[in-house]
């Protein structure tokens, strides 16, 4: 397989803002009085906020109006935004940017994808938001990782076949989705613990063309 796109998730892959999220679901989850820890927002990335949202009341065994969903989502991100606000080019995570760069360099198309509604505005705040092709994010998508769609759209977006396209995830979520969709999935784990995903790095510094294309042929089906 020759690497001819690249699909990007947002949310510890380009920019570690899970520290963010959880600040502001525990702000939530604290005034709900639902208990909600680390551990727990964890076990939660790479889902859409409605589902975020579904099974921290589900935990707390409470039961709102969808109204009331709405209210308390939209709550949610309004602290996330304020808490984001300083967010800047130095929050980008190691290799990120160089690696964009040489991927542009040398044709390989690029996605963001991401279930956040606010990935536009963080790739503006931290000065990349020119360097992809596409964005498919929570404005457009009908369905949360592990369904596919934000994967499958993203290609048919770039012109590509899922074959031709390697997903950088940090989420077992977003590894399954990947997967499923009959992605390349590599998973950005200091821990090297996504199971599920075809190869795993702890991050993408010193990440480059040649070194990713050689991971995915080292992995390719016998």
């Amino acid at each position: 397989m020759k690497i001819l796109g690249c699909l990007f998730d947002m949310d510890g892959v380009i920019v570690d803002t899970a520290k963010h999220h959880y600040i502001a679901w525990k702000s939530l989850a604290d005034e709900l009085a639902i208990p909600f820890t680390e551990v727990d927002n964890n076990a939660l990335k790479g889902r859409s906020r409605l589902d975020r949202l579904e099974c921290i009341l589900r935990s707390g065994n409470l039961e709102v109006s969808s109204k009331t969903k709405i209210e308390l989502m939209e709550k949610k991100n309004q602290l996330y935004l304020k808490i984001i606000d300083s967010l800047g080019p130095g929050d980008i995570r190691p290799g990120v940017k160089e690696l964009i760069l040489e991927l542009r360099q040398k044709g390989v198309r690029l996605c963001l994808c991401s279930s956040s509604k606010n990935a536009s505005s963080i790739l503006k705040s931290i000065g990349i938001l020119n360097l992809f092709d596409g964005i498919v994010d929570g404005n457009n998508l009908m369905l949360s990782k592990p369904d596919p769609e934000v994967f499958i759209k993203a290609s048919k977006l770039l012109g590509l076949t899922p074959s031709a396209c390697v997903v950088f995830e940090d989420a077992e979520s977003g590894i399954e989705a990947a997967r499923s969709g009959g992605f390349f999935a590599l998973g950005i784990s200091a821990e090297g613990s996504l199971k599920n995903a075809h190869a795993n790095v702890k991050d993408l510094a010193h990440m480059s063309l040649d070194k990713l294309q050689a991971i995915v042929d080292s992995h390719a089906p016998n």
